[in-house]
C-alpha cells in the first residue's frame, strides 16, 4: 500500500507541472495566428458592445474583420461572476479570468475595446465613454501595423542543437554530415 501510495505522489508531482504548462490562456493560444479585438462590458446588454455585434454583422465589416484575421472577445461583469466568450462561444471562468490578467487592467468605467496584436501586444485601447466606437479605426490601426507584425506566426518549438562535430575548419549546419550516435555498451 505504502508503494501505491508513493508511486502516486511521485506521478502526480511529475505531471501536474506539465499539465499546468500546457493550459495557457486565449491570448497566448491565438498569438501569432488571429488579432483579438476584446470588449469588456458591464453587461451582455451595454449600448457600445450591442452596436459592435451589429456594425460586425454588416457583411462588409464582416469580410474586412475576417481578412485582417481578427476574433471577438466579450467579457461581462454579473452578478454571479465574469462572462467571456470567443466569437459567440463560452470560455471557462478559468479561461475568462486568464484573459482578463492578460490585458492587465486598471480600474475604470466605461466599456473597455481593445485590440491586440499577432505578437501579443495591445495595439488599440479605447473606452466608450468618453471616446466613440469606430470599427474603421480598428481596420485601419490592423492596416498600418509594420509588415513583420503582419506575417507573424505563433511561436515554435526551439530546435534541438545538434551536436558540432569535430572537424577543424568546417562550419556547424554548412554542408556537414552529422556523426551517427554512438552506441555505449555497458
Amino acid at each position: 500500500m505504502f508503494i501505491r501510495s508513493l508511486t502516486l505522489a511521485t506521478l502526480v508531482a511529475f505531471t501536474g507541472p506539465l499539465l499546468a504548462a500546457d493550459n495557457r490562456g486565449p491570448l497566448e493560444q491565438d498569438q501569432g495566428k488571429f488579432r483579438p479585438l476584446i470588449v469588456i462590458a458591464p453587461s451582455s446588454i451595454d449600448p457600445t458592445q450591442v452596436k459592435l455585434k451589429e456594425d460586425l454583422e454588416k457583411a462588409d465589416n464582416k469580410q474586412k474583420f475576417t481578412e485582417r484575421n481578427m476574433v471577438l472577445y466579450t467579457v461581462n461583469y454579473t452578478n454571479i461572476g465574469t462572462v467571456g466568450q470567443r466569437d459567440g462561444k463560452d470560455l471557462g471562468a478559468q479561461d475568462t479570468n486568464a484573459l482578463i490578467r492578460a490585458l492587465k487592467l486598471g480600474a475604470s468605467t466605461g466599456t473597455k475595446v481593445i485590440l491586440v496584436g499577432k505578437d501579443g501586444e495591445k495595439k488599440l485601447e479605447k473606452t466608450v465613454p468618453p471616446d466613440t466606437l469606430d470599427l474603421a479605426e480598428f481596420f485601419g490601426a490592423v492596416d498600418m501595423m509594420p509588415a513583420a507584425e503582419k506575417d507573424a506566426v505563433a511561436p515554435a518549438e526551439p530546435e534541438p542543437v545538434a551536436p558540432a562535430s569535430g572537424k577543424a575548419g568546417t562550419k556547424a549546419g554548412k554542408g556537414t554530415k552529422q556523426a551517427a550516435p554512438q552506441v555505449l555498451e555497458d
